[in-house]
């Protein structure tokens, strides 16, 4: 399991309940804010509104009743005091009783000298703010009714609880639903991280579910791919290490071999220097072998640097068909060499060029059968100079192209099947290229084999040691002169 390290944290899943909790909880508050007044508006206009319409009411049923006036029908009486609401009959002449005539302005007593409908809200005295409606009547007296306005204010009261009740279970609600999706939501992350940790700690088996929603899916899908990308990788660098032990295994025979001998004394006189020449062969073998492990290790590090000079693109390859024409004519083959101009002149690191078509020529010398033909074939393009080696062997598949620079793919794929190297060479090409500021590909060749191609920048001064591939330690000048005088280079 990872280490974790600082504060404790929360989960996912904790923090969006808590989210959306806290955002239902807010929204709550708002909406009461709000509905407070509303609903305190509301409740005094119906409260009114009522009291005008019971007015009327009892001011007809006063008109039909026979009795006195003064003295209203019990289901009359019944009905307002259910409303807490007071009846007054006002003869002419009087005033309103508990001193509302006194609170009343001009244009309401102008109203009632008219015999008008009046209705309102005053603050009478010491007491209770009340709502008040007087109907004038045929007999020029008044029917007067009160409601204290502390009833609306609790048909207010009534109608927010309500309200927040209503908003207490969507706060419940949205809490509830925030959590199920903390919980889908957390799960398959959870899953990854999981999976995650068992990618870290070997196992290739792990398999995350792909589910939930879109951005979720595309991350379990991530770690799947993650997963096949790690085991074909390993897979690689087994068959890598595979090649590279085969290779060196070969010298390493031989050179035994005959030390066992000259140590035995079984080694006849006449044969030392046969067998002092094969062993400084084998010696340099391994030694180059070591060299490309070191300088491709390198490519990865931070000690590559490239050491460009005035040269001759041209002239290198020429140079280079020199040493292995006569390579390619002991083997049965033929070498051309093809410019478009007799000179290129560029700015680059002339060892690291030479090692590039070395190691292009090299394998096709490998692989092209007696009797074929291969062409190393430097041309210029605009600022790049590019590279090309062909040849007439068995040529790649499709699926090899995008893969021919990848270290070992081609010999895991090839071996027993043709003659391999190993698996070092064209990776080498691959990363040179890059740090030379060009880039590498393969294709098939007009010749009927396989085509390699490697476009490089003609000048490379202003990406010198600041390229985005590390640099390499450059090799002293013995070893440079090495590298392009020799015929060997492994690939």
């Amino acid at each position: 399991m990872p280490a974790h390290t600082g504060k404790r944290r929360t989960g996912l899943g904790f923090r969006i309940a808590l989210v959306t909790a806290l955002v239902a909880i807010l929204t709550m508050l708002v909406a009461a804010l709000v509905a407070l007044p509303l609903a305190s508006s509301s409740a005094e206009q119906a409260a009114r509104s009522n009291l005008d319409q019971l007015s009327e009411a009892a001011a007809v049923v006063v008109e039909r009743a026979e009795a006195n006036p003064e003295v209203l029908p019990d289901r009359v009486t019944q009905r307002l005091t259910k409303d807490n609401i007071t009846a007054f009959y006002v003869q002419v002449g009087e005033v309103f009783p508990g001193g509302i005539d006194s609170e009343l302005t001009p244009a309401q007593h102008e109203q009632i000298a008219r015999h008008q409908v009046i209705s309102g809200e005053k603050h009478v005295g010491d007491g209770p703010d009340l709502f008040y409606a007087a109907r004038p009547l045929s007999d020029g007296g008044y029917l007067l009714l009160t409601q204290p306005v502390s009833v609306a204010s609790k048909v207010a009261e009534a109608t927010l609880g309500r309200f927040v009740l209503a908003l207490a279970i969507g706060v419940i609600i949205a809490i509830a639903a925030g959590s199920l999706l903390a919980a889908r939501l957390s799960r398959p992350l959870g899953r990854a991280a999981s999976a995650a940790t068992e990618l870290a700690s070997g196992n290739r088996e792990v398999s995350v579910p792909v589910e939930g929603p879109r951005e979720i899916a595309e991350l379990a899908e991530s770690m799947n791919e993650l997963r096949d990308a790690l085991a074909m990788s390993e897979g690689r660098q087994r068959d890598f290490l595979l090649s590279v032990s085969h290779e060196l295994r070969t010298p390493m025979t031989a050179i035994r071999g005959y030390a066992e001998a000259i140590s035995d004394g079984v080694l006849p006189e006449q044969q030392r220097e046969v067998t002092a020449a094969t062993l400084i062969r084998e010696t340099d073998r391994l030694d180059r072998l070591v060299a490309d492990l070191l300088e491709l290790s390198r490519l990865g590090s931070a000690d590559f640097s490239i050491t460009p000079i005035s040269m001759d693109f041209a002239q290198v390859a020429r140079d280079a068909a020199e040493v292995w024409g006569r390579r390619c004519s002991a083997e049965g083959l033929t070498l051309s060499v093809v410019t478009n101009e007799h000179s290129i002149p560029g700015n680059s690191d002339e060892i690291r060029v030479r090692q590039i078509m070395d190691n292009l020529v090299a394998n096709a010398l490998r692989v092209t059968p007696s009797g074929g033909v291969i062409v190393l074939e430097v041309h210029v393009i605009v600022d790049s100079v590019v590279i090309e080696v062909r040849d007439s062997g068995p040529g790649l598949a499709d699926e090899d192209l995008n893969v021919a620079f990848q270290p070992a793919v081609l010999y895991s794929r090839y071996r027993g099947v043709r003659r391999v190297g190993s698996g070092v060479g064209l990776a080498l090409v691959g990363r040179l290229a890059q740090r030379l500021g060009g880039t590498a590909s393969a294709g098939h060749a007009p010749e009927g084999g396989a085509c390699f191609t490697v476009e490089l920048a003609r000048d490379v001064s202003d990406i010198s040691n600041t390229g985005s591939i590390p640099p390499i330690v450059p090799k002293s000048a013995d070893a440079q002169d090495s590298v392009r005088q020799s015929p060997e280079w492994p690939t």
